[in-house]
């Protein structure tokens, strides 16, 4: 016998509540549909120092002059998502790195100015080694520069608070989609010294993930807002003998990427799991390397955005934990490609976010992580979109996988944590995390 019209959706109204009670009786939640009321918004804000203001430079111990002067400038991106319920927030900064103290700052006023919730915020640093120093890895500072450091310190506090009100204020609906490509503009930088030890280096047959990442946003009639780019390199093409401020690849990509859409985009870059990854062209004073590797960067960043086909549905969780490390402190070390002896120190704070947008894992982690800990997450993540960012929400330093221990290079003398606990922490904690918000 035919249905009539109205018969049709109250049997199809009966069976989806036979269903839900199914799940029920079994224990299973019923999973929530995705809402199709995707906004975005997205800033940019200059946090270039005064041009005299002559402050010391991060990334580089023996580097201890100011720097004298600028050659690009630094800047704070912010993307805000709203997907009808709550908020997210996605921050690159054009810095070396941002303490835990500072970041618990910003947090607190952006929870209390913007209203997203803390568990939605991801603030990152780009991770350049050609910025000011801020004090995140206790770079010594004196006289008039202790001043100055404070003042520019509070600028970029400011910026980052003011970035994402700007974004939060210009949020419009949108779309919004995910891609991958492949760069090879990194290399593994733990290498032979040919002498028995390791060194920093360029090691081209060494573990590297030559994954970009790449998340677009734009307006219902398609037009960009906002790219967010994801890739495991340092921001190290200048080196110690560098004097000029520069956000380094890092911004080279984001320019890149911004001006082939006309200014009309802005693009965070984010960095993975960079600890053991530096640039195929490294520590010079070239700037002619920067702009090569952006722009090869940039183009594949372009590329994958073009080709990503978006959607307006959105649904937004955030979860936030701090795992902990029992620290060590190196006490004897003829150089970092030798045997070294160290003593016990306080446990290391590690926060670990998450971030999922739809099917997107993005996973935060406050420290520089080496590629083997990120590759065992993505084949671990239930996510099949999953990314790494590093230098989240804080600072701890190095992370090393368990097995890079046995290489005792500069990232294991001077990593703050022993062995054994940084590998299992971060990817047990985020995929308990992903399971729970999946």
């Amino acid at each position: 016998m035919a249905m009539s019209r109205w018969q049709a959706p109250r049997v199809l109204r009966s069976c989806a509540t036979l269903a839900l009670l199914v799940l029920a009786s079994l224990g299973l939640p019923a999973q929530q549909p995705a809402r199709t009321n995707l906004r975005a918004g997205a800033s940019k804000v200059d946090i270039t120092p005064a041009p005299d203001a002559a402050l010391p430079m991060s990334g580089y111990a023996n580097r201890t002059a100011g720097f004298k002067s600028i050659h690009d400038d630094l800047n704070v991106r912010a993307i805000v998502v709203d997907d009808g319920a709550t908020q997210a927030a996605l921050i690159g900064c054009e810095v070396i790195g941002i303490s835990a103290a500072l970041w618990e700052k910003i947090a607190e006023r952006l929870t209390q100015e913007t209203r997203i919730p803390r568990d939605h915020i991801m603030l990152a640093s780009v991770h350049t080694h050609a910025a000011p120093a801020l004090g995140t890895y206790n770079e010594p500072v004196e006289g008039d520069a202790i001043q100055k450091r404070a003042e520019y310190v509070q600028k970029l506090e400011d910026a980052v608070v003011t970035a994402v009100r700007e974004a939060q204020a210009s949020l419009q609906p949108a779309r919004i989609g995910f891609g991958t490509g492949k760069a090879n503009v990194s290399a593994n930088r733990r290498a032979r010294d040919g002498d028995g030890g390791w060194m920093l280096g360029n090691n081209p047959d060494g573990v590297s993930d030559k994954t970009v990442a790449v998340i677009k946003l734009e307006t219902l009639s398609g037009e960009p807002l906002a790219i967010f780019a994801n890739y495991a390199v340092h921001g190290t093409v200048l080196g110690p003998a560098n004097l000029q401020i520069s956000a380094d690849l890092p911004g080279a990509t984001s320019r890149v990427v911004e001006k082939r859409y006309g200014g009309r985009v802005v693009a965070p870059w984010t960095s993975g799991a960079a600890g053991d990854q530096d640039p195929i062209y490294r520590v010079g004073t070239d700037f002619r390397n920067v702009a090569a590797l952006g722009q090869l960067l940039g183009e594949e960043v372009i590329r994958v955005a073009d080709s990503i086909t978006t959607s307006t549905r959105a649904r937004i969780r955030g979860m936030q934990k701090v795992v902990t490390c029992p620290g060590k402190r190196t006490i004897q070390s003829p150089g970092p490609n030798r045997e070294y002896k160290i003593e016990d120190a306080d446990p290391v704070p590690i926060r670990l976010s998450l971030l999922v947008i739809n099917d997107i894992a993005i996973a935060g982690v406050s420290g520089e992580v080496l590629t083997n800990i990120s590759l065992r997450l993505k084949k671990e993540s239930p996510f099949n979109r999953t990314i790494m960012v590093t230098h989240c929400n804080g600072s701890s330093g190095y992370l090393p996988d368990d097995a890079a221990y046995d290489q005792v290079s500069y990232e294991i003398v001077t990593t703050r944590v022993k062995r054994g606990c940084a590998e299992n922490a971060i990817v047990t904690g985020l995929v308990e995390m992903m399971n729970a918000l999946f």
